[in-house]
């Protein structure tokens, strides 16, 4: 659904019944790329492609004007700008798509406390209980686009349904910036002329199996005989399908999904022998991840070191350390002891990645008697609102001043 260009778009546009329709999805429109642009406004409606411009990068993300040339995100930078030559190529900032999150995310908790977070963009709602407060669905919907467009300049699409599945795939129907609205007796009129590849959780394997057999839309599917879909793509698989080919999903809204791990990557441009470059990119990770850490209330009893070598032989080691910390210069001081008794200073290095884990709600996370790291706490604090306020690297440590490496970066994904 993340591929869509905006061509087929479905919106709610009249009064209809949306008392069923109680869970929302609200995703983001091209978010990388158009927080990007709030930074460029000169380009809105131009093919804008978000990533590094060099021979390893792939894309981040992309504009649905670029998207019209059959460019998306993970697709081979040198492959998207064969498609679309035209595009602008913009350099992600991560820390920016973070801070405006943590926004939207602050608007969808005004509305209920049943929030789920599928990641950085997107979520599921439950709003039967706000009714009394905001009123309908319907209008719980609209009350969340227009804030989310007034307080960050962003858009969102929003579906509203019976369930899960049936909403998540009308955000995606009705983007870019689009409402729809399906209640619970027209749920299986919008799947059937569907293409199964609409499905959740068939992939392109999948896929394949089903359309040789002539399965071709989602309605095909819901009307085939048992025996055969069991033979095609086994018990459970075909038992789970067949039910969301209906519309039937028992799943409800989990108001938090817990962290496990955060972290982030950097693949070099070129293999990196240089043990000062190493240690300066593992020092510029654990501040990164230590931002993450404190923006998401956490702190971490265990960091874990990455390396790839550059024959792709890729190693992680752990260390827990005496005191859950959310400090980028305690996780860095750990990497990087870790990194200096493995003695591989000498090695080629492709990939090095820093994460946290083991993570701690900080508000029941037991303070040490005596903290040493009071001024390094006072100093990163200081630096998370400068970044806040003026954009993210406004403030730094001074030994990551002009020494910007030639990487690839990697968001670390929740596991």
């Amino acid at each position: 659904m993340g591929k869509q260009d905006g061509r087929d778009r479905q919106v709610t546009t009249g009064p209809i019944d949306d008392s069923t329709a109680t869970i929302l999805h609200v995703d983001m429109d091209a978010f990388f790329a158009s927080v990007e642009l709030l930074d460029h406004p000169e380009l809105v409606g131009k093919p804008v492609i978000v990533g590094h411009k060099s021979a390893r990068s792939i894309v981040t993300a992309a504009t649905y004007e670029a998207r019209k040339f059959g460019v998306n995100s993970a697709l081979p930078m040198a492959l998207a700008l064969r498609r679309c030559p035209q595009a602008i190529v913009l350099e992600p900032h991560f820390e920016r798509y973070q801070h405006f999150s943590r926004r939207v995310m602050t608007i969808l908790d005004d509305m209920t406390p049943k929030v789920e977070r599928l990641g950085i963009d997107e979520a599921f709602l439950d709003v039967a209980g706000a009714r009394t407060v905001f009123g309908s669905p319907l209008q719980v919907a609209q009350l969340i686009r227009r804030r989310v467009r007034e307080e960050t300049g962003l858009n969102c699409s929003v579906g509203a349904a019976a369930t899960k599945f049936v909403a998540k795939l009308a955000s995606g129907l009705c983007k870019p910036d689009g409402l729809l609205v399906v209640p619970a007796n027209e749920s299986v009129a919008l799947l059937h002329p569907l293409a199964i590849a609409k499905l959740w959780g068939v992939g392109a394997k999948t896929e394949e199996i089903l359309r040789a057999r002539g399965y071709n839309t989602i309605g095909d599917l819901a009307r085939a005989p048992a025996d055969d879909l069991h033979r095609a793509i086994g018990d459970a698989a075909a038992e789970r399908l067949h039910e969301l080919a209906w519309g039937i999903d028992p799943r409800v809204v989990h108001a938090r999904v817990d962290e496990k791990s955060i972290g982030h990557e950097m693949t070099f441009e070129t293999d990196v022998t240089n043990p000062q470059l190493i240690r300066r990119e593992l020092l510029r990770m654990s501040n990164m991840v230590a931002v993450r850490l404190r923006t998401g209330g956490f702190a971490a009893r265990t960091v874990v070191l990455k390396l790839r070598f550059a024959d792709f032989t890729t190693i992680t080691r752990s260390r827990t350390i005496a005191e859950p910390t959310d400090l980028g210069r305690t996780i860095y001081e750990e990497v990087r002891q870790v990194y200096e008794a493995l003695g591989r200073q000498d090695a080629a290095i492709r990939l090095v990645g820093v994460r946290a884990e083991q993570l701690q709600n900080e508000a029941t996370t037991p303070q040490a008697l005596w903290d040493e790291s009071g001024a390094w706490r006072e100093a990163e604090e200081v630096m998370d609102a400068a970044s806040a306020r003026f954009g993210a690297g406004a403030v730094t440590q001074a030994r990551l001043i002009g020494h910007t490496a030639q990487v690839r970066p990697r968001l670390g994904q929740r596991d």
